[in-house]
């Protein structure tokens, strides 16, 4: 029978002790280290002072700003107004008398001058009809010398009583009637030399030329008769000057004629304008028309300003902006335009007091003036207004001014 080994009761392998000591003290030295570490960020992170104490302690500068006191400056008091030019003198050039069209003396849209020739019509036809009435006038011209020696004849006969007071009679009559033809025979020559004349069409005026609606060779209809039809051969309108016609309102009418009455003289018969592309008013013109009533349905009156145009630079039919003067020069207070803020239904300017802190004060704006805003009331001298930084400027926080410098241009409004 086989003999039962108890393994319980078998001693260890003394060869399996050396290989396992060093793996338990590798681990022990492991966790030693690990919590070594761990005890060490402890104590750092328990000692070091918090990042957010440090931001709070150091000071925070204040912001910078541009400050500068208002300039304070007499202007009067202008509205403004969208205007059209539109053309003094226009005329529709149309044949007077008919006939077939030989020559054009112009470029369409050319700059003509008054008398200049622009079109020509055949004029043989009212040369032919010339040569007769000037035929028959020579008629009519012997005619009456005929009746003069026939009345003195007359007369010596019946002075002498061998001719009767009839025949002296008639021999007037005979006169009278060929001087009668004498005249009508003029009047004929006269309206020959005019159909004649009209054969030439000239520039009534000064202006520039429009198209031609007609071509060479084309037969025109012609007459003198406003009622009879006539062939239209261009238009023409006149370039200087031009008239500037806007509409005013009921109380902007109101305002110009109290102020009008009340000094006694023309206020606003000057008036400076800008075209649509132009920033500045350099332009100027005369108030010279208003009209006689309202337009009921409108509420505006009719006005009209006269502008020269020496240069020929301005159209009929452009738009313009201009501004009418509507009370005289008082002195107001003028900041940039980027110094006001809007909030709302109110207009701001921000101050800096003494004590370097941001007040904000309502203030009354009017018009630009030397690309400058008008402050009709809200600030008072002394004032120190912030002109640029508006951005890191809060209302009772603090900041560091710097003075700045406020420029008019006395070319944007025309004052130049």
């Amino acid at each position: 029978m086989d003999q039962i080994t108890d393994h319980s009761t078998l001693e260890r392998d003394p060869l399996d002790e050396p290989a396992r000591r060093p793996l338990r003290r590798t681990w022990r030295t492991a966790a030693i280290g690990v919590a070594t570490l761990v005890a060490a960020l402890l104590v750092y992170l328990g000692l070091a002072p918090p990042r957010g104490n440090q931001a709070a302690a150091l000071p925070t500068p204040a912001p910078m700003v541009t400050v500068s006191e208002p300039l304070r400056r007499e202007v009067d008091t202008r509205v403004g107004f969208l205007g059209q030019f539109s053309a003094i003198d226009r005329v529709e050039l149309r044949a007077q008398v008919g006939g077939t069209l030989t020559e054009i003396h112009f470029k369409d849209g050319q700059i003509v001058h008054k008398g200049d020739l622009l079109f020509v019509i055949d004029p043989r036809p009212y040369e032919i009809r010339l040569e007769q009435a000037k035929a028959a006038l020579q008629t009519a011209a012997a005619k009456v010398a005929l009746a003069n020696n026939q009345l003195s004849r007359a007369q010596s006969l019946k002075h002498n009583e061998f001719a009767t007071q009839e025949t002296v009679d008639q021999r007037t009559s005979d006169q009278d009637a060929s001087q009668a033809a004498v005249a009508d025979a003029k009047a004929r020559v006269r309206d020959a030399e005019l159909d004649l004349e009209y054969c030439h069409v000239l520039a009534p005026f000064t202006g520039r030329i429009g198209a031609r609606q007609v071509s060479l060779g084309s037969l025109v209809a012609g007459s003198r008769a406003a009622t009879s039809p006539t062939t239209l051969l261009a238009t023409l309108v006149s370039l200087d000057p031009l008239y500037l016609d806007f509409d005013m309102s009921e109380s902007d009418f109101l305002t110009f004629s109290r102020e009008r009455a009340r000094l006694k003289g023309p206020l606003a018969n000057q008036i400076v304008l800008g075209l649509s592309d132009e920033n500045s008013f350099s332009r100027e013109g005369t108030l010279d028309f208003i009209d006689n009533a309202l337009d009921r349905s409108s509420g505006t009156i009719h006005a009209r300003a006269t502008v020269p145009n020496p240069e020929l630079f301005l159209a009929p039919g452009q738009f313009a902006r201009l501004r009418v003067a509507i009370a005289p020069p008082t002195p107001v207070y003028l900041l940039p335009d980027a110094a006001v803020v809007l909030d709302q239904s109110q207009r701001l300017v921000m101050t800096v007091g003494t004590d370097a802190t941001v007040k904000p004060k309502i203030v009354t704006t009017g018009d630009l003036r030397g690309g400058l805003r008008v402050i009709q009331s809200g600030l008072e001298p002394g004032d120190r207004v912030i002109i640029d930084g508006l951005v890191r400027a809060i209302p009772g926080a603090k900041v560091a001014p710097q003075d700045g410098a406020i420029h008019y241009d006395a070319t944007a409004d025309g004052q130049g």
